[in-house]
């Protein structure tokens, strides 16, 4: 019922954000790592083959073509397959380096 007043935006970000911290929850009780990319990272727009950013496309676009290398993306494959490479790449990120702290 409160999906449907004013207070739709908040109900709505609140259950995704009670969602992610329980997955977050889960994965360190079982020992995972659980990574948060960017909202804003491009995933639907880069190709998982080359990296090329082939820039923004409608939502009507379901399937396209690498201009660079040729290769045909289902959209939302390419975009999991982004995600996942961005996941792996800032999890290293984090676990790669010896951290010191500023004095």
């Amino acid at each position: 019922g409160l999906a449907r007043t004013r207070l739709a935006k908040s109900v709505h970000d609140a259950g995704w954000g009670m969602f992610t911290r329980m997955v977050e929850e889960k994965a360190a009780r079982y020992g995972r790592t659980f990574v948060k990319v960017d909202r804003f990272y491009p995933s639907s727009q880069i190709c998982s083959q080359c990296g090329v950013q082939g820039g923004p496309k409608p939502l009507w676009i379901r399937e396209w073509a690498c201009t660079a290398c040729g290769a045909v993306h289902d959209r939302d494959v390419n975009a999991a397959k982004n995600i996942h490479a961005a996941g792996r790449a800032e999890w290293r990120n984090a676990c790669g380096g010896a951290v010191s702290l500023p004095s």
